[in-house]
Formats: structure tokens, C-alpha cells, sequence
């Protein structure tokens, strides 16, 4: 911390919780993630529309917490959507 004026110290103490705050959403969301195509890969369109439920919920949450852009979110979510419907079709 090669700071020394007050509000550069303050800065850096609150990027260092934000960082460890998005580092934590951000492992969840791959988790996630990683179950939504472990469900799909079953095929069971039920099972996977329920993860999908999870799975937007915090894809939205993440966006709206900063972690990544709500762009982002919805691209991801667009996308996952999609696949859902060719699999319950």
C-alpha cells in the first residue's frame, strides 16, 4: 500500500473488499454454470428448466450487484435460454 493521503488509503481498502466481494459472485456464477451444462447434458428438459430459474437468478444478481455487466447477464442468459427451448422441443 504505497498510499499516503487519507482518501487514496480509503480507496484501496474499499477496491481490496469490492475485489474479494465480485471474486466470490463470480466463483459461484461458474458453478452454476457448470451445473446448468451438467443438467443439460442429461437431457431431462424439467430438471433443466428449474437450474435454468437458478441460473438467471443469479446471472441477473451478479449484474446487478457490479460483478459483471447487465449486458453481459442478458447475452448469458439469452443464451442459455435458448438452448432450454431447443432441448424441450
Amino acid at each position: 500500500m504505497a498510499e499516503r493521503i487519507k482518501s487514496g488509503i480509503k480507496r484501496h481498502r474499499q477496491s481490496l473488499k469490492k475485489r474479494e466481494r465480485n471474486t466470490v459472485i463470480k466463483s459461484d456464477l461458474k458453478t452454476q454454470l457448470k451445473k446448468f451444462e451438467e443438467v443439460l447434458e442429461s437431457k431431462d428438459a424439467n430438471s433443466a428448466q428449474q437450474v435454468l430459474r437458478d441460473t438467471e437468478a443469479k446471472l441477473r444478481k451478479a449484474a446487478s450487484k457490479g460483478a459483471i455487466k447487465k449486458e453481459t447477464a442478458s447475452r448469458k442468459v439469452s443464451r442459455i435460454s435458448k438452448r432450454v427451448a431447443a432441448l424441450s422441443s
